[in-house]
């Protein structure tokens, strides 16, 4: 129900984005995250769609007290986080051994590895 109307927020605030340098580098990535956040979820989407907050104030936020840097995983995570609080972002990796090989090869494929970013710390 609220799917679309987020998204449409979301589109009209990109294209309206204001902010510093360092907050023109992550906007697009973030607006992209948070639509695909929002068409997953409509109770995600309500938040996004009934609050006054902007995507520029979004960004803003992800990058206070960050220095030079952020991971993606934690620019996605405090944008979720900035719409509703209690949201959290995980990532999941996948290594397949044998992603070059023709479909037809197919049975010499090897396992898929599956890792999320925990299993690297």
């Amino acid at each position: 129900m609220y799917k679309s109307q987020a998204i449409e927020k979301l589109n009209k605030e990109e294209q309206a984005f204001q902010g510093d340098r360092k907050a023109k580098v992550i906007y697009h990535p973030v607006a992209s995250a948070l639509r695909d956040f929002c068409a997953q979820d409509d109770e995600f989407a309500q938040a996004v769609v009934q609050t006054d907050k902007t995507l520029s104030d979004c960004c803003k936020e992800i990058l206070k007290g960050t220095g030079d840097s952020i991971s993606d995983l934690e620019a996605y995570r405090s944008a979720a986080k900035f719409y509703f609080s209690t949201a959290d972002v995980r990532l999941r990796m996948e290594i397949d051994l044998c992603g070059d090989l023709d479909a037809g090869e197919a049975e010499k494929r090897g396992k898929v590895i599956n890792l999320t970013l925990d299993d690297l710390f």
